[in-house]
């Protein structure tokens, strides 16, 4: 080759170019020895995407959401639980996911009252809640109300037997209670003989099953809580009502007289008739979903009337082979109307809703620029035990009664997410479809081969 100065130049150029692609290659490798993860969700409806309701939410958080997994080494259901947090780690960095072992962590696991394998414990600046379903809709609901402000006050009325918020004796409900500090509600107690008002800022009113009657006095000022909007939870005994009679009257409420016996409990091993299952629900906002046993020893049978401009809705009840029984709990019992006694099934629950009353516009007072205030909430449960620390982690008794204070609370705003679906994720073939796709690969590939090679060899050995 002629060595000219067009043929330096270009011998120059060329070496420009070799050097600048291979400090390219260098830096490329570089690049690479670091971890770019760059996802798409090329999913029929972006199931693999977190809808806009849960990105919305997750912007609205100021700080780490904490998720811890208890589950067992099933590589299966972490894999699920993995997928379903991931979404949420995409949308922020600071969503962190750890795993537990429950057969390793047996005094945790009681703590914490997991009941479920695979259940998730979400935490949020020092409140947490339990996710037990595995999907969007449940997780998201679990961080929205992680995430409202505001203080709950619980008040729970004393000085008649009542059973103690913070007691540890079985017939308190200490281990409930704490349940519900975990979630940021406020509890206190009011002995209505001492401070005859409850306070302005009380979200809910408990009454958990007095031993001794209310004076008329305190009677009075319960009453006058509910007919001004407060919300109201009410635990009945089967010793009955302790001078609340003018407030039962005014929720259309009555007992079932005699002990409700239902021999479900005796065909799993519950030795006492009066110990009732509640394994089906009603249609309820509170019991939506929700599909655990429930236990509840010695409740009372409810009957129920709604009053005008009331709306009442029953939450549980016993199944068809229940019964009132109107005498003594001894021998064999069985079910004689002739004797008094009711059939089933039994109402043990009901809930009243109503538009909160407004208070009387005064003369010169201009008219709120807020919103109409939430429906107020009563239920009525004909049983306290269920909650109470001797019973409390049965079934899903502390699920059940976490759900309902979510409700009297207005803490069940719901975020709606339906599922997001695959179309044509099956293929559905016909007996003749499925028939002609067998001999094509049994018999027409293996001729279609033959053929081929038959070919190629004829026409070498022409050539």
């Amino acid at each position: 080759m002629e060595v000219n100065r067009r043929t330096r130049a270009t011998l120059r150029i060329q070496g420009l170019l070799f050097v600048a692609l291979l400090l390219g290659a260098v830096g490329l490798a570089a690049y690479l020895t670091h971890q770019h993860r760059v996802q798409w969700d090329w999913t029929a409806g972006g199931r693999n995407t977190l809808s806009e309701a849960s990105r919305t939410l997750l912007a609205r958080l100021e700080g780490p959401v904490e998720i811890t997994a208890y589950v067992r080494p099933n590589e299966a259901l972490r894999t699920r639980i993995r997928d379903l947090v991931d979404r949420y780690r995409r949308a922020r960095e600071d969503v962190s996911l750890r795993f537990v072992n429950p057969d390793t962590a047996p005094a945790e696991v009681r703590s914490l009252n997991i009941t479920v394998d695979g259940e998730l414990l979400v935490r949020y600046q020092g409140r947490s809640e339990h996710v037990r379903q595995l999907t969007e809709e449940a997780l998201t609901n679990a961080l929205q109300r992680l995430a409202r402000g505001g203080e709950r006050w619980v008040v729970f009325l004393t000085g008649h037997g009542e059973r103690d918020p913070l007691g540890e004796r079985n017939f308190d409900l200490g281990t409930f209670s704490r349940e519900l500090e975990g979630k940021g509600v406020r509890l206190r107690t009011l002995n209505l003989a001492r401070d005859p008002r409850i306070p302005d800022n009380t979200t809910l009113l408990v009454i958990a099953g007095p031993q001794r009657d209310y004076l008329p006095g305190e009677v009075e000022v319960v009453r006058r809580w509910v007919r001004e909007g407060g919300n109201l939870l009410w635990l009945l005994e089967p010793d009955g009502l302790h001078g609340l009679d003018a407030l039962a009257r005014d929720l259309g409420l009555a007992t079932v007289p005699g002990h409700v016996v239902d021999p479900t409990g005796q065909m799993v091993g519950i030795a006492q008739p009066d110990f009732i299952l509640v394994p089906e629900y009603p249609f309820h906002p509170v019991t939506e979903g929700f599909t655990d046993l429930t236990l509840f020893p010695q409740p009372v049978a409810l009957r129920h009337e709604a009053p005008e401009g009331w709306e009442g809705q029953p939450l549980l009840r016993t199944l068809a082979r229940a019964w009132a029984e109107s005498g003594p709990l001894e021998g064999v019992v069985t079910l004689d109307p002739a004797e008094g006694d009711e059939p089933g099934p039994l109402t043990l629950a009901v809930t009243l809703t109503r538009p909160r009353p407004q208070p009387e516009a005064k003369a010169g007072d201009e008219a709120p620029a807020e919103p109409p205030a939430p429906r107020q909430r009563v239920a009525v449960v004909g049983d306290g035990d269920f909650l109470a620390n001797a019973f409390v982690g049965n079934g899903g008794n502390l699920a059940f009664g976490a759900s309902l204070f979510n409700w009297l609370l207005h803490d069940d705003a719901l975020i709606r997410i339906p599922p997001k679906t695959a179309p044509d994720t099956q293929l559905a073939l016909s007996r003749q479809a499925l028939s002609l796709m067998g001999v094509g690969f049994l018999v027409g590939l293996p001729l279609l081969l033959a053929g081929g090679g038959t070919l190629v060899w004829w026409r070498r050995r022409r050539a």
